[in-house]
């Protein structure tokens, strides 16, 4: 289906990003999510065919685009910062059980199957297992007792998961408006950058990438999970987004030239079965 294949371009897209991030680990994270949000929202231009109009929106479909894009990545980059990685990023990776879980409390005329909440669970299991396996590899343990980044990261996962099926309630918008949400989001996040985070000076290189990362990551990804949503069935989206974590790891095992792991293999058949077995 047609929404099925622009959600997996999302997801390749956000795939990159762990890469991405390796390359500018050195940047503040807050200046390269503005910064990336920014050249993002460039896309909006042509794919509006340089009509302003088309980033009109009403103030609450506004409210929720920025909640969306901005409230994930402020709430992900505070869990990061105030609980172990690997943990809080497992918690934040609930959004997609979300999207499956909540679709009938938001969406009228949307149904819980069993089968929805069985592969929902396996997918995340499989999800789990790529992140743990990953952060195994790259020396990391799963820490004990309770941190308050977890409840931030939860707090992601819940934004994301509402902004994405939000979206389907409030009145119906083209996507080149999602520019609007990246653009203003993108100058929250350089507010933040000033205010919390040292400042630094960025290379040639960098601009290059960070450039890479709007139109790929953190801009071209917003527009294509939109345009997934507007024509799917948000459910099987949520089941395919559970790929994310999955690729993430492979673009890293291929960029390090690290061996293929079993958890790698392990978790690809967790969560290919899960998305087949929800699209059923």
């Amino acid at each position: 289906m047609k929404s099925d294949s622009l959600a997996l371009s999302a997801i390749i897209l956000w795939a990159s990003l762990a890469a991405l991030g390796v390359s500018l680990s050195h940047v503040p994270p807050f200046l390269l999510t503005g910064l990336g949000l920014l050249v993002g929202s460039l896309i909006a231009l042509p794919l509006s065919g340089f009509r302003w109009r088309e980033w009109t929106l009403p103030i609450g479909t506004l409210a929720l685009g920025v909640y969306g894009l901005f409230g994930f990545h402020f709430l992900l980059f505070v869990a990061l910062r105030s609980a172990p990685a690997v943990e809080a990023n497992l918690i934040n990776y609930l959004w997609p059980l979300g999207m499956v879980v909540l679709a009938p409390l938001i969406l009228p005329g949307t149904r819980l199957k069993w089968t929805h909440v069985a592969a929902a669970c396996l997918g995340f299991a499989g999800a789990a297992v790529a992140i743990l396996g990953r952060g195994t590899a790259d020396g990391a343990t799963w820490s004990g007792g309770f941190h308050m980044g977890y409840l931030y990261a939860l707090g992601s996962a819940w934004v994301w998961a509402t902004y994405s099926l939000g979206t389907r309630r409030v009145r119906p918008f083209k996507t080149a408006a999602v520019g609007s949400f990246a653009a203003i989001s993108g100058v929250l996040a350089l507010i933040c950058h000033v205010l919390f985070e040292p400042t630094v000076t960025l290379s040639m290189q960098d601009g290059l990438l960070i450039a890479a990362l709007g139109l790929g990551p953190l801009g071209g990804a917003f527009f294509l999970w939109d345009a997934a949503l507007k024509s799917g069935d948000p459910q099987r989206i949520g089941l395919l987004a559970f790929l994310t974590p999955l690729l993430s790891t492979l673009v890293i095992v291929w960029t390090t030239g690290q061996p293929l792991t079993a958890s790698v293999v392990l978790a690809a058949v967790m969560i290919i079965t899960a998305a087949a077995w929800g699209r059923r």
